[in-house]
């Protein structure tokens, strides 16, 4: 029996690309873009530790020493958190199982890729802001074309819990305005879902629209100058500046890092702090399981606190607890 040939390592990358995700998977290019610049950072990676170009690369190269120092270089190097590099190691080992089908003859050397592990990190605190502080950011001063733009923006966000990349590709045919008024998001995993919109921010739109009588039912909602979509990075700056003019009445926000996602939070925690309950939150936001919505529970101390106070303290006085001589000498003695 002859021995199976084992296609390169760059036909089986673009292959991966191409044919499984684009085509057969149609995965959205957000994950797309995302793998690909996984794909960047290993096969510059291996040039540098190997001294091999890309071209070169085979798939017998991906041992597992290589991998798991790889995702050290991304801690180390480029100080990318544990969560980032996890996400390094999803793509490398989807790419990894598509492989496996198709070079039986490296299958030993895959299964030992896929081996190494994710690596686990502390969840923090999720951080937010509190109604009030939130209102004191989108007032932002409206008098200028930009103005009116970052505070239909910072409202929207407010109002939905968008994600960044729900609230730049934002269109206008995706907004409808009516007696009740909404807005749909194409989210992760090409998912729509569509919210209601507050009235204000309803009005907001309309007027939004007819300041901008140039948008048409396929322009951006939130345009740039130049008309093109607004960018993460323009959706980040204008937050900040709309944060450091709000520190004049609250103080405090200039000690907060605030992030575009940090707004996302607030939303969560104002549904939350309402009464909404975590499954009807979860569908609010788009996330793919209530149980994600737990961490806004954790952070909500006011509402721990309200439930310590319906749990009555216990009418126990406290003892002195006096260990006997024998164990006190036992210790002392260590």
């Amino acid at each position: 029996m002859s021995k199976p040939i084992s296609p390169s390592f760059a036909s089986l990358v673009q292959e991966f690309f191409t044919d499984y995700m684009t085509r057969q998977r149609s995965l959205s290019p957000q994950t797309v873009a995302s793998y690909r610049d996984s794909f960047v950072l290993l096969l510059r990676f291996a040039e540098q530790s190997l001294g091999k170009p890309a071209t070169a690369l085979e798939l017998s190269d991906l041992q597992p020493s290589f991998i798991a120092n790889f995702l050290d270089h991304l801690e180390r190097d480029r100080g990318n958190s544990a969560r980032s590099r996890n996400i390094r190691l999803a793509a490398l080992r989807s790419f990894l199982k598509f492989a496996a089908r198709r070079d039986i003859a490296n299958l030993r050397a895959i299964e030992q890729a896929l081996a190494v592990p994710t690596k686990r990190f502390d969840r923090k605190m999720v951080g937010f802001l509190t109604r009030e502080q939130m209102l004191a950011v989108i007032d932002v001063p409206t008098s200028t074309w930009l103005g009116q733009r970052d505070h239909l923006l910072l409202t929207l966000m407010f109002n939905t819990g968008a994600r960044v990349s729900e609230i730049i590709g934002m269109r206008v045919a995706d907004v409808v305005l009516g007696p009740t008024s909404c807005v749909r998001l194409h989210g992760k995993g090409r998912k729509q879902r569509s919210l209601p919109l507050w009235k204000h921010a309803a009005r907001e739109v309309r007027g939004w629209l007819g300041l901008n009588p140039q948008l048409e039912a396929g322009s951006a909602l939130l345009p740039r100058r130049d008309g093109q979509p607004m960018t993460r990075a323009n959706v980040t700056q204008r937050l900040k500046l709309a944060v450091a003019a709000a520190t004049v009445t609250h103080p405090e926000l200039g000690k907060l890092s605030v992030s575009p996602h940090m707004v996302r939070h607030s939303t969560a925690m104002g549904l939350l702090q309402a009464g909404t309950n975590a499954t009807d939150i979860a569908l609010w936001l788009g996330h793919e399981s209530p149980s994600t919505t737990h961490m806004y529970v954790e952070a909500d101390l006011a509402m721990k606190e309200r439930t310590l106070a319906r749990l009555k303290p216990p009418a126990v006085k406290p003892t002195r607890y006096r260990p006997p001589k024998g164990l006190m000498q036992f210790l002392q003695s260590l």
